[in-house]
């Protein structure tokens, strides 16, 4: 996956300023960023990127005394959980909300193989990211875990059938097994994602089917799903949300993250225009989690 290495200078520089072009920046298809000495570094899938969209926010940004200018590399091929592979997580307790069925879990703790949970838990999900996204650090990662939680522990929960949108890890899909579907099925655009995901599916002693390509090659798939789940920034949910909802069985859910609690009316919008109502949401950190029926 090639990636585009945006260095953003900033006048003058602000913690706010930068958190605030951060978040903008985001919507233009930015996953992750680094400090500088004169402001961020993002990067960016090259296939993802919407320069276009980017000056426009930069045109409207909110601090109109700060200045911006940009430049664009081609960022170096790298392993882009090198940190993660040499150091590993700690783990990570994730909670749902208590009650529901009592032979179903209430929470669980998701870990790497370095750093092995003490204690006892409901269930484990262990992770060992390669080249992929998903170590379950994220709020929306651990968000989703949260309400797969709710949904699988709620008395009316008849889940078999799982699409996993953008696979990353396969953290999502792998929990969800964990939790007794009986087939996940995942899709990612990154080949190194497809490869991790069926890694972590061997190591969780489940199996995932992972697949190459983006929302498009659910053309190719078979059936509709019980649940469909998709942590993916926002734009990417708004263009790909209608062939989610092609593949959602009645009365399915669609469970969705990536982006910011200002988003969420954006999503229910587009999510109404396709028959889908909000039921649930999570919120931490302004990063936003809901769940469509």
């Amino acid at each position: 996956m090639k990636y585009y290495e945006v260095k953003f200078t900033l006048s003058p520089l602000s913690a706010d300023a930068c958190d605030l072009l951060a978040a903008l920046a985001g919507d233009a298809g930015f996953e992750t960023f680094e400090e500088t000495t004169e402001g961020i570094c993002g990067y960016v899938q090259q296939q993802l990127f919407e320069r276009e969209l980017l000056d426009a926010l930069l045109q409207d940004f909110p601090l109109t005394d700060v200045t911006i200018s940009y430049t664009i590399d081609e960022a170096e091929d790298r392993d882009w959980n090198e940190q993660w592979e040499q150091e590993g997580f700690e783990p990570i307790i994730v909670n749902g909300t208590q009650g529901g069925r009592e032979h179903l879990v209430c929470g669980m703790v998701i870990h790497d193989g370095r750093h092995l949970p003490t204690g006892n838990f409901d269930l484990q999900v262990e992770i060992d990211a390669h080249l992929a996204f998903g170590t379950g650090t994220h709020e929306t990662t651990q968000m989703v875990c949260a309400t797969l939680l709710d949904l699988f522990n709620s008395p009316a929960s008849d889940i078999y059938r799982v699409l996993d949108c953008g696979c990353g890890t396969g953290i999502l899909g792998i929990t969800a097994m964990k939790l007794g579907a009986q087939e996940c099925i995942g899709y990612d655009i990154d080949e190194w994602s497809v490869d991790n995901t069926r890694h972590n599916a061997v190591i969780n002693q489940v199996e995932v089917t992972p697949l190459h390509g983006d929302a498009s090659i659910l053309n190719k798939v078979e059936g509709r799903f019980d649940l469909v789940m998709a942590n993916i920034n926002r734009n990417i949910l708004l263009q790909d949300m209608p062939m989610f909802r092609e593949k959602m069985a009645q009365g399915a859910r669609l469970v969705l993250s990536g982006f910011y609690t200002d988003d969420i009316a954006l999503l229910t919008e587009k999510a109404a225009t396709l028959g889908l109502s909000l039921t649930a949401r999570r919120e931490c950190n302004e990063w936003a989690c809901i769940v469509l029926q």
